[in-house]
């Protein structure tokens, strides 16, 4: 038997809908425990099934059956963001119960909605480039950057924030979104790009292009100054700094890094500790030519800003977000000026290296020459 591809996994991950509905009828549910033998349950039952009708046309590549998976779990998400904003209901109530009750926090249904749109669509568009042997590494490391900032963030946010206490069976439903993109990620580092080739002589000539003859690394080196400055200056606050500018910040444009259920917090660090290098490495590499590694760490860490800004941002502007944590409305714009721009000028660095990537490449006529003088 052969599993259409993406349609297949497309009408399965749909199936997500009447499974939560039916499990949700059920009375025996209510126990913490049962609700993740469920879930476990239901992702086994999902890769034998996947596995059962791909026999007939079995896919190159392994990571359809993740990705396929994945997808399942993405419309799950979207049902509970619909649910928990009182678009549907008696779908997932069992599941916020007594599964994972920190999905009610405003980071939590955010992260829900991003899962359900922005992932599924990544999931999509990745197994529909398996199914017709196309090249998807762009998109897988974009992916991967968002689900791994995402977890990095969420895991830690729920035992050491005010939920910490919460934490129930069902949590271990978490450890694949963690191993399985690790093992993702070494498959789609692995693979090459789909590029078109560039002439020698066009690398040489834009290695020997100064920095002032490229006016947008300017202007993104610029970026990167104020990003670093931004990054550090948050990760202070995450870490209680008790300047009088620190303490002024905090509370008139950004409390919700004050919230108790910590994962404002854990965001800022997570910047503090990863992003933050990553910044600096980037100008270096903007004024020192032929650093390959540009080309695909620009976009997993504009994957992972996207996600990241998006909860954070979302979440202090959210409903669900207590009032005294959410921005105040004398400093909104000044907020979403900051925040946006962080946002947005990672994309513009990934978008940069990925669509005029000569001054990254090796110089593979200097090389050359280099080789024959030594000879």
């Amino acid at each position: 038997m052969g599993l259409p591809e993406p349609s297949g996994p497309f009408f399965l991950s749909l199936t997500a809908v009447p499974i939560s509905y039916m499990v949700n009828a059920m009375s025996a549910v209510s126990d913490p425990v049962v609700v993740a033998g469920i879930g476990v349950l239901v992702l086994l039952s999902l890769f034998v099934i996947l596995f059962f009708f791909a026999q007939g046309n079995p896919p190159k590549d392994p990571l359809f059956y993740v990705f396929a998976i994945f997808s399942f779990t993405s419309v799950i998400d979207l049902i509970i963001w619909m649910e928990e904003d009182g678009y549907i209901s008696g779908f997932m109530e069992f599941y916020m119960q007594e599964g994972e009750p920190y999905l009610r926090t405003a980071h939590g249904i955010l992260i829900c909605l991003w899962d359900g749109t922005v992932h599924y669509l990544l999931y999509l568009i990745m197994l529909g480039a398996i199914a017709r042997g196309e090249n998807y590494k762009t998109v897988g490391l974009f992916w991967l950057g968002s689900l791994l900032m995402s977890m990095l963030v969420f895991l830690p946010g729920n035992v050491v924030g005010k939920y910490g206490t919460e934490v129930r069976p069902a949590f271990i439903l978490n450890v694949p979104y963690l191993l399985l993109p690790v093992w993702a990620g070494m498959r789609i580092f692995r693979e090459k790009h789909a590029f078109t080739k560039i002439a020698a002589e066009k690398v040489t000539m834009a290695h020997s292009e100064g920095i002032f003859q490229r006016p947008l690394d300017i202007a993104l080196i610029l970026y990167l100054l104020g990003a670093i400055t931004f990054t550090l200056f948050r990760g202070m606050l995450a870490l209680d700094c008790p300047s009088d500018t620190c303490f002024t910040y905090i509370y008139q444009y950004e409390p919700y890094i004050r919230d108790p259920v910590a994962y404002p917090k854990v965001q800022m660090l997570v910047n503090l500790f990863y992003v933050l290098p990553f910044l600096c490495m980037s100008i270096y590499a903007l004024l020192v030519p032929g650093c390959t590694w540009m080309l695909d760490w620009t976009v997993v860490f504009a994957g992972g800003m996207a996600q990241g800004q998006f909860a954070h941002i979302g979440s202090s502007v959210y409903h669900r977000t207590p009032y005294t944590y959410r921005v105040p409305q004398e400093a909104w714009w000044e907020f979403m000026i900051l925040n946006v721009s962080y946002t947005l000028g990672m994309q513009l660095l990934a978008y940069r290296c990925v669509k005029n990537r000569a001054y990254f490449l090796k110089d593979t006529t200097q090389t050359v020459e280099e080789g024959k003088k030594q000879n």
